[in-house]
């Protein structure tokens, strides 16, 4: 039985992802940092080395040969992975569908459905030899196909085409990725941690960054008898 609990969170270095890495070392998980800069990747790891036991991984979800260097790091430092929180993200532009240029949309998906789809196969051999085994996408309920269609939605008037399909696609790798591994016992759920101040929004956002992690830390920590292939908010769930 493996009796140290592994995890890495992409986009570690900032934001909602450094407060998750926090949390999980606070709760006795020994955090890989994935970060795609270098710098920004170890002043993190000074900064959250008094919460518990972290580790900078050098990490660019939309690189194949960085994302390989890192599950060899991670399998080299530790040789398993009980948890991987897929939350690197970006949000280019604001233009509805009729706006919308190709290349944001590009670039968008490379980071927000890509590179989660890139990082979690390469570390699936590792989840495989974890004991937790569980796998948690950090979505938006703008991704939600259902909320969209009712006028009433708090954020109906977000009609931005990049980054609401960006999350609705990854949306669909959690469902079809939590069917596929149920067998093996890998749990696969979607957690919108809210409205957070963070850059991706340029700190517009209601919520501070230690709240909206604690909602995903919530799932991120639960054993084989969580829930798998769900859409989730702290106290609930998010129609799809």
């Amino acid at each position: 039985m493996n009796t140290t609990r592994f995890a890495l969170v992409t986009g570690a270095n900032k934001g909602i992802g450094k407060e998750i890495a926090r949390q999980l070392a606070q709760q006795g998980y020994h955090v890989f940092l994935g970060c795609r800069d270098a710098e920004r990747g170890r002043e993190a790891q000074a900064d959250l080395e008094s919460a518990g036991k972290v580790e900078f991984v050098a990490l660019d979800v939309t690189d194949s040969a960085s994302i390989a260097a890192a599950a060899a790091q991670v399998e080299a430092r530790a040789g398993w992975l009980d948890l991987l929180v897929n939350n690197a993200g970006i949000a280019l532009d604001a233009a509805p569908p009729s706006q919308v240029k190709p290349e944001d949309i590009r670039a968008t998906y490379e980071v927000n459905v890509l590179g989660p789809v890139m990082v979690t196969q390469a570390f699936l051999p590792l989840l495989r030899q974890g004991e937790q085994k569980n796998i948690i996408n950090v979505s938006s309920e703008l991704g939600s196909l259902n909320l969209h269609s009712y006028p009433d939605f708090a954020y109906h008037g977000v009609n931005i085409f990049s980054y609401n399909s960006s999350k609705t696609a990854l949306n669909a790798f959690t469902v079809l990725l939590a069917k596929e591994l149920k067998p093996e016992g890998i749990r696969v759920n979607a957690v919108n941690p809210g409205y957070t101040a963070t850059d991706l929004n340029q700190h517009s956002g209601p919520l501070p960054p230690e709240e909206a992690a604690a909602a995903i830390v919530h799932y991120a920590v639960q054993g084989a008898d969580g829930p798998t292939g769900g859409f989730f908010v702290r106290d609930g769930q998010v129609p799809w």
